[in-house]
C-alpha cells in the first residue's frame, strides 16, 4: 500500500514539475511540436474550380484555384519565358520546409537550427545562378536569431545577433527581395509582438533587424565557390516594422509593411532613409499593451521618411509587385499592385490592391481594394507567383497567379475594361 502510494505522489510530482516547466518555458513544447511538423508530408494536387466574378471600379476581376496545397508559401516561381501557365513548371517554397514541384513535395534541405518555434519557419527565397537561399528563423542553445541558408547544400551563410527573449515573434520578421543592379535587396523585419526591446533594434545601427538590407552578387559567388564562408551584407535602409512586398519600377524600390494596429505603410525606399519604426507610425498600440497608446504620426519632423500611403485601418497588408501589362495598358500609369492577408472588421482584407502613382512616383492618386471571396469564404493572399527574380509572372491571356494559405494558387484574371 505504501509502495503504491509512493509511486501515486512521484507520478504525481513529476507531473506538476513538467507542467511547470513547460509553462515557464513554451519553447520546449514548440521544440517538439516543431519537430513532428518538419517531418510531415505535404498533400497537394491539381484542381480547376469554377470561375468567380468580382467587379472593380472599371473592369471585372475572375478567378479560380488550380492547385491545391496546405500551409502558407515563401516563394512562388514559374518560369517567365514559358507564356502558357504549367502546374507542373510551378516551384512553390513553403513556410514549413517544403519545396513543390513537379507535383510533389519534398523536404527542403535545413540545417538543425531551423526552427518553426514562435511562428518561425522560412520567411523568404532568394534564387541566383540556380542556388536558392532562405531567410529562416533559427534557434540555437537558446539563442533565438535569423539566418540566410545555402539552401543548396543546407549551410548558414549569414546570421543576426540573438533576439532579446522577450515576446518574439517570427511571423514579424518578413520578407520578399529584390535583383537590381547586381545586388539582392532583402527586407528583414523587427520580429516581435509587444517587444520594446526587439521593436528598438530597428533604430540600431548595429542590428539587421527593421532593416532592407543589400547582398552584392559577386559576394554571393565568392560563397558558392567556397572562398567565403560568410556572407557579408550592408544596410540600406532602416525603420521597418514587417516589411512583406518588396518590388522596383524602373529604377525606384517600393516596399510594404504591416504597421501596428493600423497604419499599414506603401514606402518608396531610398539608401540610406530611416522610415521612423518604432519612434513614429499611423498606427496605434495594441491593447494587450500595458498602456496601449497612439505613436507620433509626423514622420518627416521627426527626421524620418513618409510613407507615401498608409491605410487607416490596415489590411494586414502582403506582396507587393507592379501591375500587370493589362492594368499599366488601361491607366497610362505607374502601377503597383499588392495582396493582403486578413484585415479587421473596420476594413477587411484578404483582396487585392490596386495602386496608381504619379509619374515621379512620389504620391498614391488612388488605391482600389477588391476583396476576392470563394466558396464564401475570403482568400488570405499570401505571394504573387513570379520568376526567379521575383518579377511578376503573367501567361499568354494576361493572367497572374498567387498563392492563397492553406488553399493553394490562384489565377487572376482582369477583363471587361469599361471604355
Amino acid at each position: 500500500m505504501i509502495k503504491k502510494v509512493l509511486i501515486i505522489t512521484g507520478w504525481i510530482l513529476s507531473l506538476i514539475l513538467v507542467t511547470v516547466h513547460t509553462y515557464e518555458n513554451p519553447e520546449y513544447v514548440e521544440k517538439i511540436k516543431s519537430h513532428f511538423t518538419k517531418n510531415q508530408t505535404s498533400k497537394d494536387q491539381i484542381v480547376n474550380t469554377d470561375i468567380s466574378t468580382i467587379p472593380g471600379n472599371s473592369f471585372l476581376v475572375k478567378f479560380s484555384k488550380k492547385f491545391s496545397f496546405n500551409g502558407k508559401s515563401a516563394f512562388a516561381v514559374h518560369e517567365r519565358n514559358q507564356v502558357n501557365f504549367d502546374v507542373n513548371l510551378l516551384k512553390i517554397y513553403t513556410q514549413s520546409g517544403f519545396i513543390l514541384k513537379n507535383k510533389k513535395s519534398t523536404k527542403i534541405n535545413l540545417p538543425d537550427n531551423f526552427t518553426e518555434v514562435k511562428n518561425g519557419g522560412i520567411k523568404s527565397v532568394f534564387i541566383y545562378n540556380e542556388n536558392d537561399f532562405g531567410l529562416i528563423s533559427s534557434l540555437e542553445n537558446d539563442c533565438y536569431y535569423a539566418s540566410i541558408v545555402w539552401l543548396n547544400k543546407g549551410k548558414e551563410v549569414f546570421k543576426t545577433a540573438c533576439l532579446p527573449k522577450d515576446k518574439i515573434d517570427f511571423n514579424g520578421l518578413g520578407s520578399s527581395h529584390i535583383h537590381k543592379d547586381e545586388k539582392i535587396y532583402l527586407s528583414i523585419g523587427a520580429p516581435e509582438q509587444a517587444s520594446s526591446s526587439i521593436r528598438a533594434l530597428a533604430q540600431d545601427k548595429n542590428s539587421m533587424f527593421g532593416k532592407i538590407i543589400e547582398i552584392n552578387y559577386s559576394d554571393l559567388d565568392k560563397v558558392i565557390a567556397d572562398q567565403e564562408k560568410y556572407l557579408p551584407v550592408k544596410i540600406f535602409s532602416s525603420g521597418h516594422r514587417n516589411p512583406q512586398g518588396l518590388t522596383k519600377i524602373d529604377n525606384y524600390i517600393f516596399s510594404v509593411e504591416h504597421g501596428p494596429k493600423g497604419g499599414d505603410e506603401l514606402n518608396k525606399i531610398e539608401n540610406n532613409k530611416n522610415y521612423g519604426w518604432p519612434n513614429v507610425s499611423y498606427g496605434i498600440q495594441y491593447n494587450y499593451e500595458e498602456k496601449p497608446k497612439a505613436y507620433t504620426v509626423n514622420h518627416e519632423t521627426n527626421g524620418f521618411r513618409e510613407p507615401i500611403f498608409a491605410l487607416l485601418p490596415s489590411v494586414g497588408i502582403s506582396s507587393l509587385n507592379q501591375c500587370p501589362s493589362v492594368l499599366k495598358n488601361y491607366y497610362k500609369k505607374p502601377c503597383l499592385l499588392a495582396l493582403s492577408l486578413n484585415g479587421n472588421s473596420l476594413r477587411p482584407g484578404r483582396s487585392i490592391i490596386i495602386f496608381l502613382l504619379s509619374e515621379k512616383m512620389d504620391q498614391v492618386h488612388s488605391a482600389e481594394q477588391i476583396h476576392l471571396v470563394d466558396e464564401n469564404d475570403r482568400l488570405r493572399l499570401r505571394h504573387f507567383i513570379t520568376n526567379n527574380k521575383n518579377e511578376l509572372y503573367e501567361d499568354s491571356e494576361g493572367s497572374i497567379y498567387a498563392t492563397v494559405d492553406n488553399k493553394g494558387v490562384y489565377k487572376i484574371n482582369f477583363t471587361n475594361f469599361r471604355d
